[in-house]
């Protein structure tokens, strides 16, 4: 199989959605879809349209994201706050299933969680740098 024909890596965006303010939780993905797209197959929890607290939906967000963290291969992780479901998603993907964890993160070494220096694979400083390190790291024509 050559290069061109080999399946594009999955990524899986996770970060704060319910309690972000408006807009940013998509603004960071739809910048990272326009950077990435081209040479990975993102996975955005907000392709669905569920409506966050909604008992007869909380179960359904929680197992399609687990899915979505189940069929990436990496994920992208916006840590730019504390976020319990982000930080479940990137224990569950370290942990249980072996994932590559690329995070971004405005918060400097000493102020961060010890959970997500532990299980994130990599934190680096802004989104810019995190898809420059997926992409030098995980494209196929960047490196033999």
């Amino acid at each position: 199989m050559n290069k061109e024909s080999a399946p594009k890596k999955k990524v899986y965006l996770s970060g704060p959605i319910m309690d972000e303010h408006e807009g940013a939780a998509r603004a960071w993905r739809e910048l990272a879809k326009k950077v990435l797209g081209k040479d990975f197959l993102l996975l955005d929890p907000m392709r669905r349209n569920f409506k966050d607290r909604e008992v007869d939906s909380a179960n359904e967000i929680v197992e399609f994201d687990l899915q979505d963290v189940r069929d990436a291969d990496i994920l992208l992780v916006n840590y730019n706050k504390p976020s319990i479901g982000t930080a479940m998603e990137v224990f569950y993907a370290s942990q249980n299933l072996g994932k590559f964890v690329v995070a971004f993160s405005p918060y400097s070494f000493k102020d961060s969680s010890p959970w997500m220096v532990r299980y994130c694979t990599k934190i680096l400083p802004d989104l810019e740098s995190a898809m420059t390190y997926l992409k030098d790291h995980f494209l196929k024509n960047h490196y033999g």
